[in-house]
């Protein structure tokens, strides 16, 4: 890869070797460094580990004018072309794991496990599952009305498509969001969180040692007083045909809003508020356990976190008793303290626990009042007693906290998983598997799984919310029609 200017260690891991890296932004095929820089601190350490050069006004129009210019000879490669690009973007992936994962570790303050064996593994999967499903891009020949007319539906990608992610699963969430849209023949601006550019960086570099052509992909990383500004002129720009962003609800209105003044769509996946229902024939320590992986995995920081867990009555006593356990063995205190990107995630977290006891509701589990050795970090809290009337109940907290609820029916159980505007994530535990599908299907979500936890995501499955949890679907063959538009032909036979 050509440097350009940029940092010999750039591929370095260490951290502790990577303090005067700067990392540039990639630009039609080449790293470009800008006059504005900003530093990227590990939340582990509070430490400043490297710099990255700020996207201008102007970088963000060369990114889309260089990604247009290229989408002419990239729509018109053949499939196979695509595939191959592709399955080795995917094998270059796995063979980087462990320097991928270790600048998510560094950034994010994820765990290995999380990092290395599951997010770039994931992506990895993504990038192979697309690969095979590219020669699946066919049209379709309607029957017309009239004997002598003709038609053919044909399916053309978009153009240039600017793809939004967030930085607590880089890789996965990165990928999807230009790589779906390359493998139907368009070119994509990456738009890097400020809070892990390292990561998406390794993506545009992944991508370039493949043999992606120069313009195909650019990566934009920029401050965070810049977003808006950067922003907007993505997406007014007359090059950019579609957008898709991954991340808050607050944020994916307000690009949902610019894209809309613009005429062009978007795809969205935004917050969640997954409940985990807990019925009475449910097998307890696996349900126990799934619940605390799916309240706790990643500091909780993911938008199919299990928010709430919804236990009837009868069982209450037994699974909390089990609830407690599984905490204890995969997040107690022999376990280091979580660690969130920042501290206001914790504060966050912190007063919305605070307020809901401080209006009755129960701590069953954690201290809300224990010391750490850093404002990012903050061990699991478990809340009973949570009332509509408390934050907490409608709030996402994106942090370490989940609220325990007891119903007394089936029909109560699905009217508390409903009462939320999000609607992302679910889960149900029962050893009747018609009683599960049952509730599955009252369920408002995009995605319900029985018998395990909130947090699901895999390649052959379409991923996308409803109701406040955006709409449209990344993963699967829903993840490239996304990016594909129709166009109509007809013709007289005579």
């Amino acid at each position: 890869m050509a440097n350009n200017g940029a940092n010999d260690n750039i591929h370095s891991a260490e951290p502790e070797n990577s303090t005067n890296l700067i990392l540039p932004l990639q630009i039609g095929g080449k790293d470009v460094k800008t006059n504005i820089t900003f530093d990227v601190v590990n939340p582990s350490t509070g430490k400043v580990i490297w710099k990255q050069y700020s996207a201008t006004k102007d970088d963000a129009v060369k990114a889309a004018e260089t990604a247009q210019a290229a989408f002419s000879a990239w729509s018109r490669t053949k499939p196979s072309k695509r595939r191959d690009f592709l399955l080795r973007a995917a094998d270059i992936m796995i063979e980087r794991a462990e320097e991928l994962g270790g600048y998510m570790m560094a950034e994010t303050g994820a765990q290995r496990s999380f990092a290395t064996e599951f997010n770039v593994n994931t992506a990895a999967n993504l990038l192979k599952d697309m690969a095979g499903r590219i020669a699946t891009i066919t049209a379709t020949v309607p029957i017309c009305e009239d004997e002598n007319t003709s038609s053919i539906v044909y399916k053309e990608p978009y153009g240039v498509i600017l793809g939004s992610a967030p930085w607590n699963a880089p890789y996965i969430l990165g990928v999807r969001s230009v790589a779906y849209a390359i493998a139907a023949g368009n070119t994509a601006i990456l738009k890097a969180h400020e809070l892990s550019p390292r990561c998406f960086w390794a993506i545009g570099s992944v991508f370039k040692e493949a043999g992606l052509p120069d313009g195909v992909l650019s990566v934009l990383a920029h401050r965070s007083q810049d977003a808006a500004e950067i922003t907007t002129i993505l997406i007014e720009h007359p090059a950019v045909k579609k957008i898709n962003f991954t991340g808050s609800t607050a944020v994916g209105s307000i690009i949902a809003s610019i894209a809309g003044k613009n005429l062009k769509p978007c795809l969205l996946e935004l917050g969640g508020k997954a409940s985990a229902i807990v019925l009475p024939d449910a097998n307890l320590k696996k349900a126990a356990k799934s619940c605390a992986f799916g309240a706790f995995l990643h500091s909780g920081q993911v938008c199919m976190s299990t928010e709430r867990i919804i236990v009837h009555s009868s069982i209450l006593s037994d699974f909390s008793s089990a609830f407690k356990d599984a905490v204890n063995t995969h997040f107690g205190s022999d376990a280091p303290s979580p660690v969130l990107i920042t501290s206001a995630g914790v504060k966050k977290t912190h007063n919305l626990v605070s307020q809901a006891v401080g209006k009755g509701a129960t701590l069953q589990y954690g201290d809300i009042n224990a010391k750490e050795s850093s404002g990012t970090r903050m061990r699991p809290i478990v809340v009973e007693g949570v009332k509509k009337s408390m934050d907490l109940f409608y709030q996402e907290s994106f942090g370490p906290s989940v609220s325990l609820h007891v119903v007394e029916s089936e029909e109560e159980a699905i009217a508390l998983a409903n009462d939320t505007e999000y609607g992302l994530s679910a889960a149900i535990f029962t050893e009747n598997l018609a009683t599960g599908l049952r509730v599955a299907k009252q369920i408002e979500s995009g995605a319900v799984h029985i018998n395990s936890m909130t947090v699901h995501d895999e390649a052959s499955l379409p991923h996308g919310g409803i109701k406040n949890s955006g709409w449209g679907r990344f993963n699967a063959s829903a993840g490239i029609e996304e990016f594909l538009k129709l166009k109509t032909v007809t013709w007289q036979d005579s």
